[in-house]
């Protein structure tokens, strides 16, 4: 794994991560009670983006370094997920 495949992997990772984290503790603006003229009342009346964002970082670093050691260690590779190449030129064939 190159650096660019492990920095991508990272922001896969992250991403993922940042949508789960995202919608937790989130509190709608009527549901505070205070509703900004011009946004719908499910607007997020404190998004608190940057806790969020930490929050996700401290997920999705140890997700990547386990995801890394699986792939570094040869327990899966490409070819165990290519489920055409498992399948053979003779399957493909008889159809």
């Amino acid at each position: 794994m190159g650096i660019t495949s492990a920095i991508v992997l990272f922001a896969v990772v992250w991403f993922m991560t940042f949508f789960v984290v995202l919608p937790l503790r989130m509190q709608t603006q009527s549901e505070a009670g205070d509703v900004v003229p011009g946004t719908p009342k499910s607007a997020p009346a404190d998004a608190q983006i940057g806790r969020k964002a930490r929050i996700t970082t401290y997920f999705a670093i140890p997700i990547w370094v386990v995801l890394v050691v699986i792939i570094l260690s040869g327990w899966i590779s490409v070819r165990d997920l290519d489920w055409f190449e498992r399948m053979g030129p003779s399957s493909s064939a008889s159809a």
